[in-house]
């Protein structure tokens, strides 16, 4: 993978909303500046048995390294187009927040990375998900790097769609063209409404490097889509931000440990966070290769995972993404 980069603009604030895709600001954020939005920020979120037991390798489980005083959250991105909670995971990133709240390192897991899913062997990443929902895709990731995972998330792709249509669309660099039936995508920028933003962060066999290019391209998303939705045009438009707010919250599940008084504790520890602070990263892998039952897969590097796992553990991302790997 390439070295971990850092965005060149400087107006995302708070750097755990954009690994939530601009859940997190919100509920943080907003549910302070208002009742009425608090009230609907608190009604749409739901919460869910999303970490996996102590006895299974959860958060408490004396196994797992200790990472400091950081956090560590997973955000899983679900296509509701599967129709069911244990459909595969097409997003699925590490959100680390280190200990003095002043970095956040992004690592997106390709979901055709080939590990082993507690239970069932090896296979790729995503099946844990399929196999036994985010507690054994949370497991899966802890037993990859040797961390603890202290919350997850879980976002519909439908949220997207809301979210950008709330804000009047966004405008969003794209590193490839593709042909889409919502609208062609052109090599460079793009102005996408709901449904182009949609197919946008869902393709990936037009794309040179498949999986891979798709994880660019949602990125890219996030981040244009946050800069829409902390832009003076939404955050002082009152009926704009509402519907954010509730474009996106109606999409989110969090574990049954992830409170409201957790969320606003987070956002505002990291109330002087700007993009210069957040890095975004990619699992380390070999190449590609073909599974035993003819999958297409990504090849793990494990040395570098193993790097990933010291960083992580340390709190030390910082020299993981100057150093990078691939």
């Amino acid at each position: 993978m390439t070295p971990g980069s850092r965005p060149k603009r400087s107006r995302l604030r708070i750097a755990l909303t954009v690994a939530a895709v601009g859940v997190l600001v919100i509920v943080g954020g907003a549910s302070a500046s208002a009742l009425f939005l608090n009230h609907t920020v608190t009604s749409n979120v739901k919460h869910q048995a999303l970490l996996p037991a102590p006895s299974a390798g959860g958060p408490a489980s004396p196994r797992l390294a200790e990472a400091k005083g950081s956090q560590n959250f997973l955000v899983i991105g679900s296509d509701s187009r599967r129709g069911s909670s244990r459909g595969l995971s097409d997003v699925i990133v590490l959100v680390h927040i280190n200990n003095d709240r002043s970095r956040v390192d992004l690592v997106h897991f390709p979901r055709d990375l080939y590990v082993s899913v507690p239970g069932h062997g090896k296979d790729k990443i995503n099946a844990a998900y399929a196999f036994g929902g985010a507690p054994l895709l949370v497991q899966t990731v802890q037993n990859l790097v040797d961390t603890p995972i202290d919350h997850v998330s879980i976002i519909g792709f439908e949220g997207f769609k809301a979210m950008t249509n709330a804000v009047g669309g966004v405008d969003v660099l794209a590193e490839e063209s593709s042909a889409s039936p919502t609208g062609n995508i052109v090599e460079g920028m793009n102005h996408l409404n709901g449904d182009q933003a949609l197919a946008f962060v869902r393709e990936r066999h037009q794309l040179s490097e498949g999986d891979i290019s798709r994880g660019k391209r949602q990125q890219a998303f996030i981040k244009a889509l946050m800069l829409k939705g902390l832009s003076r045009d939404v955050l002082l438009n009152p009926i704009s931000f509402a519907g954010f707010a509730d474009a996106a919250t109606k999409n989110l599940t969090v574990d049954n440990g992830f409170s409201m008084g957790t969320m606003r504790s987070e956002a505002l520890q990291m109330r002087n966070l700007r993009g210069r602070d957040i890095y975004f990263t990619t699992a380390p892998f070999t190449g590609f290769g073909t599974s035993p039952i003819g999958g297409s897969i990504e090849v793990l590097d494990t040395v570098k995972i193993q790097q990933l796992s010291d960083a992580l553990r340390n709190d030390h991302m910082a020299s993981y993404t100057v150093t990078g790997s691939k």
